[in-house]
């Protein structure tokens, strides 16, 4: 924040997390440690936070906790912003109650925010129709068949569509609450909070580095099955619609038109994808010169391995390296490398 820049301070500044049967543990803590905590530092202008049940039961939690809310109703009706930790699963059903009132309490201005599986309670609510919203990538594919007047982006950390807030899996919800605290205080004070958790205040890249290497959704017994075999054996090789149609037996038309709906992305798209996880399991399993790695993945060079990587997982092959090796010898070789940066 710039030193002329005076602390901005949010109209409401009550903060309600939903807690519910099964709740999760991580998930309510990240809401607890960013918006529960005293910050004297700040003054009495932080946030007023609560949790707040909306089911009539003894509550458990992940962990064998059981727990209670202190919060009424009426403080989440209050509330400016409400926030749902997770879910109980995303074949849980959320309850009407739960959906009527984060809708009522939405149409009376509050801003509804989800962390994790929590977007399966928004997308049941109603609140997600005809947004950009976020969740864990293992449940973005789920998430997006059931609700499909959501444009789901599981790419991302988190989205931010002004009144309505998603994050993605766990840890990410850190990254919507620093976010939120940004938004609302300004850098200065995310700092501030980010410094005493312990972690960067905005972290590079988005969710794509976290996925798991990428599967076609079907594979059956297709013939071109072989042909996506072929080319995840032979990366380092060119491959062009007319080489592989015609490997398949059928025109480029048809090669493309099946290609597409049995991996769901064109075939160049496809190919590129399969040679950044190449790559991407390489930077973590081998101490290779990213030019060695370009060239087995394919990638041509060093630099187009950095270009092309950075614009798909949103970090370069060397921080990505440095973060997710799988031990601390790649790391250390990578170092004594001369002549190879990030």
């Amino acid at each position: 924040m710039p030193k002329n820049e005076s602390p901005r301070f949010p109209a409401n500044r009550r903060v309600v997390s939903l807690v519910y049967d099964g709740l999760c543990t991580f998930e309510f803590g990240i809401t607890a440690e960013v918006f529960g905590l005293d910050r004297p530092e700040v003054g009495p202008n932080w946030y007023q936070f609560k949790s707040v049940s909306l089911e009539d039961q003894v509550l458990h939690a992940c962990g064998g906790l059981t727990i209670a809310a202190t919060g009424t109703e009426t403080d989440l009706h209050r509330a400016g912003t409400i926030i749902v930790p997770g879910w109980r699963g995303p074949d849980a059903p959320v309850p009407d109650q739960i959906c009527n009132a984060l809708v009522r309490a939405h149409r009376g201005g509050a801003r509804i925010v989800s962390i994790c599986g929590g977007a399966f309670v928004l997308a049941a609510a109603g609140l997600l129709d005809g947004r950009r919203a976020t969740t864990h990538w293992r449940f973005a594919e789920e998430l997006a068949r059931r609700y499909p007047a959501i444009e789901i982006d599981a790419s991302c950390l988190y989205i931010d569509e002004g009144d309505i807030l998603t994050s993605a899996g766990s840890s990410a919800g850190i990254d919507l609450c620093l976010h939120i605290v940004r938004s609302d205080f300004g850098s200065e004070l995310a700092n501030m909070v980010a410094r005493r958790l312990v972690m960067y205040s905005h972290r590079q890249g988005g969710q794509s580095q976290f996925i798991e290497r990428p599967v076609p959704m079907k594979r059956e017994a297709d013939r071109l099955s072989s042909i996506l075999d072929h080319v995840q054996a032979n990366l380092q090789h060119p491959h062009t619609v007319s080489s592989l149609a015609r490997q398949a037996g059928m025109s480029e038309r048809t090669f493309q038109r099946r290609f597409c709906s049995l991996t769901g992305l064109p075939t160049h798209k496809w190919i590129l994808r399969e040679r950044l996880e190449q790559a991407r399991n390489l930077l973590e399993s081998s101490p290779s010169a990213l030019d060695d790695i370009a060239r087995i993945a394919g990638l041509g060079s060093a630099e187009n391995l950095r270009l092309q990587f950075g614009r798909y997982y949103g970090v370069s092959p060397s921080i990505y390296r440095d973060r997710f090796a799988r031990r601390p010898e790649i790391v250390q070789a990578r170092l004594k490398h001369t002549g190879q940066s990030s």
